[in-house]
């Protein structure tokens, strides 16, 4: 699990359309109203539809009473970071501390060229954001003297700090590609993707990135906030995307992603009152009660201490090995022919297992090589077939994923229960075993994510294979475990399994 014990907000994403500014307030006043935690406004200074964000924001701050708001994000080529520090500042004072500050590197470049903004380049736009973390830091520290920055995109020659907030505003970077992202791990407070560029079953690999450059900088992961901007549809029918269906099934995947990437902040696009409420109302209740829940049983620990995933790469994971129990190892060849059949009964249905697992790896790179003879210019029906292919594989990987959770439910009630009665000293690696069912129960949420994710967009075809690859790491180094540890045992006190 990768929950890092944040407080849960769950809040709503406005849309700042000119038109509908009653009901923009009417909607941010109802949020504060029904225990909502946060507002999200998006910053387009180039678009003349939209409202002027920080003058929206602060409409808002002095309509609501609780709600945190926050721009979600900044676009910073047209934000000049010492003038936005003044302002973020000004905001919290008069806010009661309420304010948050999502960052962006600029996008929509003919937009912000437009209005007299520079034009950079990805490397250059990262750089620049950089830049302007230092300002805004630099002028909310207390100091007698005049800031100096020598930056190639922003220069401070002596300004003064000043205003400071009155609580630490957190600096929120959305990011999604590498160095994005490994800036938010060495300087941001915060990480904001979004559903729509950034699916559940992509989350994993770049909070790995994000994780590896934070260590790599001296700094604690769990210091970062996750934010999620996320959009979704509410049905009395679970449908086949994310969020898609009753707010229960809202709950459950929402629950999925704070446990298991450390998602705490989640912002809902909405423009309905009627989904507001159901969100702040059931939504929020429930994903706040399961996961209190998981985190009062606490760690699971085993003689050696808490199961763990140790990362082999940034994208992938295997169990660690080095704090599983072991015990002392008798020869099988010494008991009877038919007690060590009894025994390896446990393989043969591992192997069954395996197999398996090898289908689905060659089911997904006959899909991989479909995608990449694909011409750009297909024809209609090859594009249907092709997205057969998606659907073939979706289901293949369905079924297994019940076969194995059924094998695992059997373990679990059945032979484990009767292994530790037979023998004492198997309990710690019962106990390990039933720990990495529930690791492995994790991966499998994951690989159903991004296959559903993959249904919807075929381009996401890696998700899928860095999933698979991840299950077949820790299946199979479970599964070796396992035999290891139990097919002697088994037979020797000729249990039958």
């Amino acid at each position: 699990m990768a929950d890092f014990g944040h407080e849960l907000w769950f809040g709503a994403f406005l849309t700042p359309d000119a038109a509908g500014h009653h009901r923009i307030v009417r909607q941010a006043v109802l949020a504060d109203e029904i225990g909502l935690d946060i507002i999200g406004i998006q910053d387009h200074p180039y678009l003349p539809a939209f409202l002027d964000t920080w003058t929206l924001l602060s409409t808002l701050a002095g309509r609501t009473e609780r709600v945190r708001l926050f721009p979600d994000v900044v676009n910073l080529p047209l934000r000049p970071p010492a003038v936005l520090a003044r302002a973020a500042a000004s905001l919290d004072i008069l806010s009661g501390g309420r304010v948050e500050l999502g960052l962006g590197s600029g996008a929509f470049w003919d937009g912000i060229a437009a209005m007299g903004g520079p034009r950079h380049s990805p490397g250059e736009a990262v750089d620049a954001l950089e830049e302007a973390i230092a300002v805004l830091r630099a002028l909310w520290t207390p100091g007698d003297e005049g800031v100096r920055l020598d930056g190639r995109h922003y220069r401070l020659e002596g300004a003064r700090p000043g205003p400071f907030p009155p609580h630490p505003i957190g600096l929120w970077l959305g990011a999604y590609k590498r160095r994005m992202l490994e800036l938010t791990g060495r300087l941001g407070d915060g990480w904001v993707p979004s559903s729509g560029y950034a699916a559940p079953g992509e989350l994993g690999a770049m909070s790995a990135i994000l994780d590896a450059a934070a260590e790599r900088a001296g700094r604690d992961p769990a210091g970062i906030r996750r934010v999620y901007n996320i959009e979704g549809r509410f049905s009395g029918v679970a449908g086949k995307g994310f969020l898609d269906g009753p707010p229960a099934l809202w709950a459950e995947q929402l629950t999925g992603l704070a446990l298991r990437h450390g998602m705490s902040v989640f912002v809902l696009a909405v423009d309905d009152d009627r989904d507001l409420k159901v969100f702040a109302e059931e939504v929020a209740p429930a994903v706040r009660e399961a996961v209190s829940r998981e985190r009062a049983r606490g760690p699971r620990e085993d003689a050696d201490g808490p199961i763990e995933l140790a990362k082999a790469t940034p994208a992938r994971a295997v169990l660690d090995e080095a704090t599983r129990p072991r015990l002392p190892k008798r020869d099988i060849a010494a008991l009877p022919a038919r007690q060590q059949a009894n025994g390896r009964r446990l393989v043969l249905i591992h192997d069954h297992l395996r197999r398996e697992l090898t289908q689905i790896r060659d089911a997904l790179e006959q899909v991989a090589a479909g995608r990449s003879d694909a011409a750009a210019l297909r024809s209609m029906i090859n594009e249907l077939t092709l997205r057969q292919n998606y659907w073939t594989l979706g289901t293949f990987c369905a079924s297994y994923c019940r076969l194995l959770t059924t094998h695992h439910t059997i373990e679990d009630e059945h032979m484990f229960p009767m292994l530790a009665a037979a023998q004492e000293s198997l309990a710690p690696v019962v106990a390990r075993l039933e720990q990495e069912h529930e690791v492995i129960a994790g991966v499998l949420t994951e690989l159903d994510a991004a296959l559903v994710a993959m249904i919807e967009d075929p381009d996401r075809l890696d998700a899928v294979r860095d999933r698979v690859d991840l299950l077949s790491d820790v299946l199979l180094s479970h599964l070796r475990y396992e035999e290891e540890e139990l097919v002697e045992p088994i037979a020797r006190l000729n249990l039958d399994i």
